[in-house]
């Protein structure tokens, strides 16, 4: 195995092509070998026993293998049975192994992560009764089939990017989402907090962020185009203790969460709550309130020193409550930095002071130097920033990394500028896209992009060298909510696509035409059970159920394959 941080790598196959025998496992596993050991039958005396730094595994499986099994797993005891969890430093750090030889049944991981891991492949091998939150059929024989498991994960970053802005997500909700991404074994947590249409954690220092941008006073029901409404307030945010118990809720199933706070541009709902932040010079800003429509506001920051102290003040206080030591990717900060609509600085005087006095071309470089001060801000306190592909324009600090969403494009200028990038182009991983044709599709918006079509999505662009593409650290999807205002939607959106895209991220598959699309069909057959247990509201394969479609809300379908670039 490898350490999964070369992103050009791939295996021919020959290792997946083993996993099959494995009951239903996604992601698929690296290499399975069997053995005649029979299975490991677990009852109420079998112990698992915890090695140092594995402390917390053996606490997750209690509270949730043990609940849903009903078996108490003791810390010591004379039973037959025995689950043995240790840290191997010979396997990468997210790498697992399971053994079932007939000898105690060992979880081994090359770190605290990979034991994780491996906890989360047992569960699936213990039948789809094992994801639910107490015993359906108490008395019931469980076991773990007898064999050896050695995977370990393609990408370092595998992620979903959640959009609670437009439509929120209660605390409880997001609590749930990183319970479906650890099971998934998705390891990053990119957390969408501010645009136009809300601002959702609090700041202490600049308490109309919650009390006037937390909330709008209606929402269009559909897409921007909808003449319908949901004439009702909507809104909500996140307390700083809340956001400390989200953080750590993810540490503890090794999850970075990234926050974001979108800059300059996807701010209308910050100028409502303090219109100092606008350009006041050219428009009313103090007429301005929480955008209750969707697309793109042409309400800005301004680029002004007041704007600049404002927003130091608001990442001094999302430092503090996403600390860089939490997981592996914690010390990034994403500042967004996409979809900046430039009339306001074009009409400005103040903007266009500031570009004189800056020595700038024009208006893009006057954004380049806004992201830039982040950059250099945040890289003087020990973090990362991270932002959508546009930040490129006008160039970057060494450490900064890109989110590559209009395409390839992006990200391949960003591995050859030796700058860090995630793929997550929007023909391929925008689970907000519709799934399939039809008028049947809730929503439609954008192309259509079937589970196979996430399946087949391969995040390493084609033309980089070898060392340019150790800088793809992996990929995500984006889950964008415009036209899903519940949890159900959320879930019919992401799932069964997120599965799909979870295996694209972890395993060594095959290019994406040789890859066997029908055994992943096999194995989500099994997998559907496990989220039937979970109560997700996936798409079913044969098309939505009555109560998940949406007739006669308008959506924006695009006809025809979305653009290969």
């Amino acid at each position: 195995m490898t350490d999964g941080t070369d992103g050009a790598d791939r295996t021919d196959g020959t290792d997946l092509a083993e996993t099959v025998e494995v009951p239903g496992v996604i992601p698929a596993p690296a290499r399975w070998t069997r053995n005649a050991a029979g299975r490991t039958r677990l009852d109420s005396r079998t112990v698992l026993e915890a090695g140092p730094g594995t402390e917390g595994v053996a606490r997750w499986l209690r509270a949730t293998v043990g609940a849903a099994t009903g078996l108490p797993f003791p810390e010591t005891g004379d039973g037959p049975g025995r689950i043995v969890l240790g840290v191997d430093p010979d396997l990468p750090p997210e790498g697992y192994r399971l053994v079932g030889d007939g000898g105690p049944y060992r979880i081994l991981g090359g770190g605290a992560a990979g034991v994780f891991w491996g906890a989360q492949t047992l569960r699936q091998l213990l039948g789809p009764d094992a994801f639910r939150r107490a015993p359906v059929r108490p008395g019931r024989d469980w076991s773990l089939p007898g064999g050896t498991v050695e995977d370990a994960p393609r990408f370092r970053w595998r992620g979903l990017m959640l959009d609670v802005a437009r439509h929120f997500m209660p605390k409880e909700g997001v609590l749930r989402y990183l319970d479906l991404m650890a099971a998934h074994k998705l390891n990053v947590f990119h957390f969408h907090l501010t645009d136009d249409q809300g601002w959702r954690v609090e700041i202490r220092r600049y308490p109309k962020l919650t009390e006037v941008a937390s909330w709008r006073a209606r929402t269009k029901f559909g897409h921007r185009a909808s003449p319908l409404w949901e004439e009702k307030p909507h809104g909500g945010h996140y307390t700083q203790d809340d956001i400390r118990e989200i953080v750590a809720y993810a540490a503890e199933r090794h999850i970075s969460v990234v926050p974001e706070i979108d800059v300059p541009g996807h701010s209308q709902a910050a100028v409502a709550a303090y219109p100092e932040l606008g350009n006041t010079d050219v428009v009313d800003t103090t007429a301005l309130s929480v955008w209750d429509d969707w697309g793109i506001s042409p309400n800005v920051l301004a680029p002004t020193d007041t704007t600049l102290r404002f927003y130091e003040g608001v990442f001094e206080e999302i430092l503090e409550l996403f600390p860089a030591d939490a997981a592996e990717f914690s010390p990034f900060v994403h500042i967004g930095g996409d979809e900046c609509r430039k009339d306001q600085w074009v009409r400005s005087p103040a903007a266009k002071a500031r570009i004189a006095d800056l020595g700038l071309a024009d208006e893009d470089e006057l954004q380049s130097w806004f992201i830039g001060h982040f950059d250099r801000w945040l890289a003087a306190r020990g973090r990362r920033l991270i932002g959508w592909d546009e930040i490129l324009e006008g160039g970057l600090a060494p450490g900064a990394a890109v989110s590559s969403w209009r395409g390839y494009g992006g990200g391949v200028a960003a591995a050859r500028a030796g700058h860090d990038v995630v793929m997550c182009p929007e023909q391929y991983v925008y689970l907000d896209h519709r799934q399939a044709p039809g008028e049947d599709e809730p929503v439609p918006i954008g192309f259509v992009r079937t589970l196979e079509d996430v399946y087949r999505f391969e995040p390493v662009p084609t033309g980089l060298t070898a060392a340019q593409a150790r800088h793809v650290l992996g990929t995500q999807a984006n889950v964008w909510t415009e036209v899903m205002e519940d949890a159900g939607r959320v879930d019919y959106q992401a799932f069964p696509r997120l599965a799909a895209l979870a295996e694209v991220a972890w395993s060594r598959l095959p290019a994406p035409r040789e890859r066997d699309f029908a055994d992943f069909e096999r194995r989500m057959a099994v997998h559907y059970g496990r989220l039937d247990a979970l109560g997700v509201a996936y798409r079913p394969p044969t098309g939505p159920r009555p109560w998940q479609r949406r007739p006669g809300v308008p959506g924006r379908p695009i006809e025809g394959p979305p653009p290969q670039r």
